[in-house]
C-alpha cells in the first residue's frame, strides 16, 4: 500500500529526472574508474594489475545486494530507502577520494556499491509505480538515458579529469549530483510500502551467491589465462541458480516467486536483455581497445571516436515513443536488433590504414538504434506484471541487466582473445578485432529471434501520449 497519496503533477514532473540522476550516478561510476586506474596505482603505489580489485569490489556489492532491493522498499518506503542510498553512494564516493592505500579504495567501493545496489531499483520501482501503465514509456524513455550515455562518457571523462586535475576528482564529482538527488527525493519521491512483507532469508543468500558466484566469474574471465578454475565458479554459480529455482518452488513466499516467469512478456524481456546485450555491451570497450592498441591512440582519442553514440542516443529517445506507437514491441524489438547486429558488422570493414572517422557514423547510428532498444526492452519486460509482483520483477529485471552487461563484456574479450590465439589473424591484432565484431553482429542478429515469442498486441496497455 503506497504511505502517500495520489501523486501530483510535480511529482510525475521531477520523478523521472531524480531517477535519471541515480542512473547516470551509478553508469558513470561503473566505467569512469577504467581510465583512471595507471594513474590511481602510481599514486597509491600499488601495481595496476591490483587496482582491477577497486573494480570487481564494487560490480561485486551490486550483485549482492541489488536481489535486496524490492524487499526493503516495500518494508521501509521507497523514499527512505532511497535517500539512505544516495547519502550511502555520496559517502563512500568521500572515501574513495580520501583514501590512502588500495585497502581504504575498495572498503569505499564497498559502500558506493551498497548505494548503488539499492539506487537505481528502487527509483524504477518508485518510477513504475507512480505512473499509469500508458504513461510509463515517456517516463521511462526520459529516466533510461544516462544508462546508455554514462558508459561513453566515462572513459572520456575520466581521462580528462585524470590528465587535467587529478584522479580524486572523478569520485568528487559524484557528491554535487548526490546532493541534488537527495535534496529532490526528498521533496519528490513518493514513500511506497507493503503491509504484507516477509523476507525470504535462505533464497536471498542462494541467490545471493549466485549472483556474486556469476559476476566473479564474469569479471575475471577476460583477464586471467587459465580460465578452468574460472569456469568452475562460473558452472557453479548456474548450480546455485538450479539450488535457488528447486526452493522457490517448495517456499511460499520466495523472494523472486516463480509465477513472474509465468508473464509471458516478463519473460521475454528478461531473455532478450541477456540475449542482446551480449553483442551492445561488448562495443563500449572493444571498439576503443581496439583504437588504443590496433591504431595506437590515446584513451581520450578513443573517448572521442565513441561520444557521438551518447549524442545520438538523446534524439533515439523522442522517436521511441512514435515508432512503439505505429509498430508495436513484437515488430520494433525484431527489426531494431538486427539492425543493431548489422551495425556491429559493419564496424569490422575499416582495415588498419583506414580512417578512424569511419567508425564515427557506424557508432552514432548504433547509439539512436540502441536508445529504441533499451527502453523497448525495459518497459515490455514490466508491462504486465501485477502490482503484488512490481517489486520483485524489477529487482530481479536489475540484476538480470547487471549480469547481461557483464555477460557481454565477458564474452567480447573471450572471443577477441580466442581469435588473436589463432592463425586466421596472422598477428595482426586489428583482425582479431574485425572478426570478433563479426561474431559479435552475427549473434545479435540471431538474439533477435526470441522477440518472436512477443503477440504482435504485447505491450498495447503501455500505448503513450506522444
Amino acid at each position: 500500500m503506497p504511505e502517500t497519496s495520489a501523486p501530483t503533477t510535480s511529482i510525475k514532473k521531477i520523478l523521472p529526472l531524480i531517477l535519471a540522476t541515480a542512473i547516470f550516478m551509478q553508469m558513470l561510476d561503473s566505467t569512469i574508474l577504467n581510465t583512471s586506474l595507471p594513474s590511481i596505482a602510481k599514486d597509491l603505489k600499488e601495481s595496476p594489475l591490483n587496482m582491477q580489485n577497486a573494480i570487481i569490489s564494487y560490480v561485486l556489492t551490486l550483485a549482492v545486494f541489488m536481489p535486496a532491493s524490492g524487499f526493503l522498499a516495500d518494508r521501509f518506503g521507497t523514499k527512505k530507502v532511497f535517500i539512505f542510498s544516495l547519502i550511502l553512494f555520496s559517502i563512500g564516493s568521500l572515501f574513495c577520494a580520501l583514501s590512502q592505500n588500495l585497502t581504504h579504495l575498495v572498503i569505499s567501493r564497498v559502500i558506493q556499491g551498497i548505494g548503488g545496489s539499492l539506487m537505481t531499483p528502487v527509483g524504477k520501482l518508485a518510477l513504475i509505480k507512480t505512473f499509469d501503465k500508458n504513461e510509463l514509456l515517456k517516463a521511462m524513455n526520459f529516466a533510461i538515458i544516462p544508462a546508455l550515455i554514462g558508459p561513453v562518457l566515462g572513459p572520456l571523462v575520466g581521462g580528462y579529469m585524470v590528465d587535467f586535475l587529478s584522479w580524486h576528482w572523478i569520485f568528487l564529482i559524484n557528491i554535487p549530483i548526490g546532493i541534488l538527488g537527495i535534496a529532490l527525493g526528498a521533496k519528490f519521491m513518493p514513500n511506497y510500502k507493503s503491509d504484507d512483507v516477509d523476507f525470504d532469508l535462505k533464497g536471498f543468500i542462494i541467490f545471493a551467491a549466485a549472483s556474486l558466484l556469476l559476476s566473479v566469474s564474469l569479471e575475471l574471465f577476460g583477464n586471467i589465462q587459465n580460465t578452468t578454475p574460472i569456469l568452475l565458479v562460473f558452472i557453479l554459480g548456474f548450480l546455485f541458480l538450479y539450488y535457488y529455482y528447486k526452493h522457490a518452488k517448495r517456499d511460499g513466499n520466495p523472494i523472486f516467486p516463480l509465477n513472474l516467469f509465468q508473464v509471458r512478456t516478463f519473460r521475454v524481456g528478461i531473455l532478450g536483455n541477456l540475449a542482446t546485450r551480449l553483442g551492445i555491451s561488448s562495443i563500449p570497450l572493444l571498439l576503443p581497445l581496439m583504437i588504443q592498441i590496433a591504431y595506437k591512440q590515446s584513451a581520450v582519442t578513443s573517448g572521442w571516436i565513441v561520444a557521438p553514440m551518447a549524442l545520438t542516443a538523446i534524439f533515439g529517445k523522442s522517436s521511441v515513443i512514435k515508432i512503439l506507437n505505429k509498430y508495436g514491441y513484437r515488430k520494433t524489438l525484431m527489426i531494431n536488433t538486427f539492425i543493431i547486429g548489422t551495425l556491429i558488422c559493419l564496424l569490422a570493414i575499416p582495415d588498419i590504414h583506414s580512417s578512424l572517422y569511419w567508425f564515427v557514423p557506424i557508432i552514432a547510428i548504433l547509439g539512436f538504434f540502441n536508445s529504441i532498444q533499451f527502453t523497448s526492452m525495459n518497459t515490455i519486460s514490466i508491462a504486465d506484471l501485477r502490482n503484488f509482483q512490481t517489486s520483485s520483477g524489477n529487482s530481479l529485471l536489475s540484476v538480470n541487466q547487471q549480469l547481461a552487461i557483464g555477460f557481454g563484456i565477458a564474452f567480447g574479450l573471450i572471443v577477441l582473445k580466442l581469435f588473436e590465439s589463432t592463425d586466421i589473424v596472422h598477428g595482426e591484432i586489428h583482425n582479431a578485432f574485425r572478426l570478433t565484431f563479426l561474431t559479435v553482429g552475427i549473434l545479435t542478429i540471431i538474439s533477435g529471434l526470441v522477440f518472436r515469442r512477443l503477440h504482435i498486441s504485447d505491450g498495447k496497455n503501455m500505448k503513450s501520449e506522444e
